[in-house]
């Protein structure tokens, strides 16, 4: 093992692998526990989702991608003070709270656990530091107790297990689809139809791993995974103003999850040509087409628009069946105030 520097993360030990023609077809997590003593198959699961794989030269996070003949991967292990999260003194919007989970309102900017680029400061961060040694173990050292993700930059619920019997619980409700999930998106235009749903698979792209894509009809991606989103416009905003008659420049679009996948809503918006409002990666920048500065409204919506500066997107809804008690639970966090506001300046127009 050789030591390495990284922007990134701390310099940690790296292993190098070459995969043979008879290794061909396994499972790359399961394949490098059998090679690595002392490493988890749950922990090696995390480290690769945690960007600490690369492949042929770029980060790589599947865990579960069924290794090729002739690939190379490097593993860079970071020092284990990164690995196990420390306890850090953050305030959180806690909605629930019993011996089994916590249902936390995340707030935009909040990473939800530590990766390459944020070892500090995250959720996890924080619930160690509420929780104590409760929280579950099923996810990892760097991932303790979470069953599933947001965004960095998207606000709203998310549920939080404290033990490994109400993680598996919920990890089961999540693979099942028995989870009700709901977002508010601001989105560019209005799709049409008003309500529909959007059928495509998602992959990395091949030219940006931490893109991810749709995969097209014929396209041969072992890698993508089915993705389907239900949407339905709230509110439109703007009429007016557009370029063409019964347009809109914007809309408020309510988003249900049938599936979980990373950047799920952002890509699947995007792909029928409605991107996120505020977007960094599938977006079209800050602006609207057809807002034109001199009326007071537009004046206003313009601003709004050029001070939101994260993807339009809240977990709004989120309903699920207690793990341990088997009682329905459903919250319900209103946006908070910036996109509140967002949403205010483009209903004036």
């Amino acid at each position: 093992m050789t030591a390495r520097e990284d922007d990134d993360k701390p310099a940690g030990e790296t292993r190098d692998f070459l995969i043979a023609a008879q290794d061909a077809g396994a499972r790359l997590d399961k394949w490098l526990a059998e090679r690595l003593d002392g490493f988890t198959r749950s922990r090696l699961k995390a480290l690769i989702e945690g960007g600490a794989l690369e492949r042929d030269g770029a980060v790589f996070d599947d865990p579960s991608w069924k290794i090729r003949a002739g690939e190379r991967y490097r593993l860079t292990v970071p020092p284990l003070a990164p690995a196990a999260p420390r306890a850090e003194a953050i305030a959180l919007d806690i909605r629930y709270e019993d011996a089994d989970l916590v249902v936390v309102n995340k707030p935009a900017g909040l990473v939800v656990h530590p990766a390459a680029g944020n070892w500090t400061g995250t959720l996890v961060n924080a619930l160690i530091a509420h929780c104590g040694d409760s929280l579950s173990g099923v996810g990892g050292v760097a991932r303790p107790g979470i069953v599933h993700r947001l965004d960095k930059d998207t606000s709203g619920l998310i549920v939080v297990a404290k033990n490994d019997a109400a993680h598996q619980g919920l990890a089961a409700a999540f693979a099942g689809r028995d989870i009700e999930r709901a977002y508010d998106a601001v989105v560019i235009g209005a799709p049409r139809p008003g309500v529909g749903t959007v059928d495509a698979p998602l992959a990395r792209a091949a030219a940006d791993r931490k893109k991810m894509t749709v995969v097209r009809d014929g396209d041969a991606r072992p890698d993508a995974r089915h993705a389907v989103t239900h949407y339905r416009i709230t509110e439109a905003f703007g009429r007016g103003r557009a370029r063409l008659p019964g347009d809109a420049l914007a809309s408020l679009v309510e988003c249900r999850l049938e599936t979980g996948r990373t950047h799920q809503i952002r890509v699947h918006m995007a792909h029928i040509g409605h991107p996120l409002i505020g977007d960094p990666v599938y977006g079209r920048g800050p602006g609207l087409a057809g807002l034109k500065p001199g009326d007071a409204a537009a004046e206003r919506a313009i601003a709004a628009l050029a001070a939101f500066r994260r993807q339009a997107l809240h977990a709004r809804v989120l309903g699920f069946v207690h793990p341990a008690t088997g009682e329905p639970l459903r919250f319900e966090a209103a946006p908070p105030a910036d996109f509140a506001a967002l949403v205010a300046a483009l209903r004036a127009l």
